[in-house]
Parts: C-alpha cells; structure tokens; sequence
C-alpha cells in the first residue's frame, strides 16, 4: 500500500507565543512561521503539545491551525493536531482540519483514559473518518499512558490515510519492529536522543521540537543520515547534539526550554501558560552555553563538507 502523503525531513511542531498575561500573539507566531518557512523545515505542526495545546480551548487550536494555514500558504505543508481527552473534541478538530484544508492530521491516543488497543483504534479510526486526511499517528505513552500497539496497528493500518506515525515510546526495540513489521507506515523519529538509530533504521523524518530555534542544524543531522547515508558524519553531528537534548528532556522543563530558545535565536514566545512557569536563569544559563557550543560544533562539521 502506498502512502497518500510522504513525510521526509524535519517537521516542526511550532510554539504558540503568549504574552505575560497568557494573549497568544499573532504577529509573532507570524515571525516563527517566516523563520521556518526560510530555514527550510519541511513541515510545520499546528497544535502539538510543544504548541501548549492542553492549555488551549479547542476553539484556540483551530483559530490557530486557520492562522497558520493561510500564513505559510501552501509553502510547507500544514499538519493539524487532533490530541485531546474527549474524542468529540478531537474529532472537531478533525473536521476543522479538513475543512481549513490542511494537508494532514496528527492523531494521539487519549490522555487518561487508558483505552485498550481496540478502543483506541476505533476512536482514530472515528477522527479518521472525520477528517478523511493523511494521518501522522503518535506514540507518546509516557504522556499518554497506553501504547500504540501491534493489534492497534493491524487494525487502523487497513485505513489508506495511515500513512505515518511518531514514535516517542523511547523503546529502540520499537524501532526494529516498526521498520520490520509496519514498512509501509512510514516511522519518525520523534525521541530526540534516538535520531541516529531512527535514521539508520530508514526513518524518512525526524518531528523535533528544538528546530523551532535550531532548524539548521537538525536539518543538518536529517540530510547527513537520511539523504548522504554519511553515518560518520552523522555520528559527529549527533554527538554535538546530545547536551541539548539532555537540557531538554531533565527536569520536566521541555517546553520551557524549547520556548527560551526561540528568544534565544532573536523571536518572540514569552513564557509558557499555567500551569508551566518560565526557565529561571540558571536553567536558561545553562540553556544557552549548551546552544553555543552546539552551534560552532556543527557550523565546524558542516564546514568541513
């Protein structure tokens, strides 16, 4: 079965910029957007939990997805998150998509509810059937509590819009049996501090949170192993790479993180909204000398050909 949509490259899911006061600003969620569109990302997530969406009303996620579609105008293709606790929520969302015309949808399971691997196949195929998309599945069971399966799997696979999933279960094992057993869904990386081996195992893509504010360089991870099979010089670039990902996934401070380094790199995202407090500065010290280095590492490696 041929995918309906191929998912190559980096995937960006983007920051929502708050004021103080918690007002999404609009002129710099634009600002991010110009910036990825001219980074060469090669899609841009609206939606996802880096983008705070348990914080949002569903109403928010799509004025939101609608402000970003019509900002990147067909530049990079627009992939809309459905994740949410209520399946009518999710599927509203679904539909919001389809109708903003959006290019796909990402699909998680429930938080909380912990469904088995039936009933959460039934409730994607359910968002499926409402948005009738090319679907981005996402395996998250440390947010999400359940596990995305292989019943789960045969069963939402015989949809032709299954085309992808993200796999953030942190299990390398799961790696071997998506690539083995599911090739035609195609696997992204989406666990930070396993790309090389998502790479080495054929993943097309890579859905990473730090290209918000350090595109180039996942870029240049993405493009070493993926397209120039340079595995030596992805290893380097990886190693480069690993304090970041360190930084960002102690502590319980990911997005705190992801949104300081957006201001790092000259854009607007203020801080997060509750229940999340902004990085105090030791952690953004930390942050920033960790972004400093990675940088004139990798420009070093790239600039050696």
């Amino acid at each position: 079965m041929t995918p309906r949509m191929t998912f190559s490259g980096i995937y960006t899911p983007i920051v929502t910029p708050y004021d103080a006061d918690g007002t999404v600003r609009l002129d710099a969620l634009e600002t991010v957007i110009e910036h990825l569109v001219a980074s060469g990302v090669h899609g841009v997530i609206s939606g996802g939990s880096t983008g705070e969406n348990y914080a949002q009303t569903v109403d928010e996620r799509v004025s939101l997805a609608r402000f970003t579609r019509d900002r990147l105008d067909g530049r990079l293709p627009l992939i809309v998150g459905t994740g949410a606790m209520r399946t009518a929520d999710s599927i509203a969302l679904a539909e919001a998509a389809r109708e903003m015309g959006a290019d796909a949808i990402l699909v998680a399971s429930p938080p909380y509810a912990v469904p088995t691997e039936q009933e959460n196949a039934l409730n994607v195929l359910a968002i499926d059937r409402a948005a009738d998309l090319p679907i981005m599945l996402y395996n998250y069971p440390g947010r999400t509590g359940t596990f995305m399966g292989d019943v789960f799997l045969d069963r939402v696979g015989r949809s032709h819009n299954i085309c992808a999933i993200k796999e953030s279960s942190g299990d390398i094992n799961r790696v071997h049996t998506l690539a083995r057993d599911y090739p035609h869904i195609q696997m992204l990386c989406g666990m930070d501090d396993q790309a090389l081996e998502f790479f080495a195992w054929g993943a097309p893509g890579w859905v990473c949170a730090g290209s918000n504010f350090l595109p180039g360089e996942h870029i240049a991870l993405w493009r070493a192993c993926a397209v120039q099979g340079d595995f030596a010089k992805g290893r380097r670039i990886m190693s480069a790479m690993m304090p970041l990902m360190r930084v960002l996934e102690q502590g319980g401070k990911f997005i705190q993180c992801v949104k300081h380094g957006v201001e790092m790199a000259g854009f607007m995202a203020g801080p997060p909204r509750p229940p999340l407090k902004a990085l105090n500065k030791d952690d953004k010290r930390q942050l920033e000398q960790v972004v400093r280095v990675l940088k004139r590492t990798i420009a070093d490696i790239e600039a050696e050909g």
